[in-house]
């Protein structure tokens, strides 16, 4: 319900202003086995937030804003990745920075979490946004620093396989229920 509200609000922006909508990709997905779901991502835009950086108050609410929107997602793991990114980068970008930033945090939970660790390939136009890449290069540099390469999915791949996963039959995970 959320997708298809954001996704009104661009249309009625992109209206208004009287640019074409072009998304960059369309994902077909199986949603419980009812059909498909065609989730559009259009990357680039940035959503109704004003960003003025012409005085100390209007930076100050901006980045609080940003900072909130990023440890407030509603997905642990990206409350923290990129509350704690945004904390420590957002007082050093300039207007593109904050606009790039706009447009990850405006990306759905479940899909970003599987293009910052991996598990998918971003669509094109997201590869070159530069937030993204920062926090994607971060992620990866610590799940290749912290986690044994056997309890990790390979990219493309389920990363949870199932609770049964302690009985280490031939082909099962050497250690952990990952």
């Amino acid at each position: 319900m959320g997708s298809l509200r954001r996704s009104l609000i661009s249309l009625h922006r992109a209206l208004k202003s009287g640019n074409s909508i072009s998304p960059t990709e369309t994902l077909l997905r199986p949603q419980y086995g009812y059909g498909l779901v065609q989730r559009s991502y259009s990357i680039g835009t940035t959503s109704n937030l004003d960003i003025d950086l012409s005085n100390q108050e209007s930076k100050r609410r901006l980045f609080n804003r940003l900072i909130y929107r990023s440890k407030q997602r509603g997905f642990l793991e990206l409350d923290l990745v990129l509350g704690k990114w945004v904390e420590e980068h957002i007082h050093s970008m300039d207007e593109n920075g904050i606009k790039s930033l706009v447009d990850v945090l405006d990306l759905e939970n479940p899909y970003l979490w599987k293009w910052l660790i991996g598990q998918e390939q971003p669509p094109e136009a997201l590869k070159t946004n530069p937030v993204f890449t920062a926090v994607r290069n971060k992620v990866l540099n610590n799940l290749n620093s912290y986690a044994a390469p056997e309890t990790r999915a390979t990219p493309g791949q389920p990363w949870v396989r199932g609770w049964d996963d302690i009985k280490k039959g031939q082909g099962g995970p050497i250690t952990g229920n990952q």
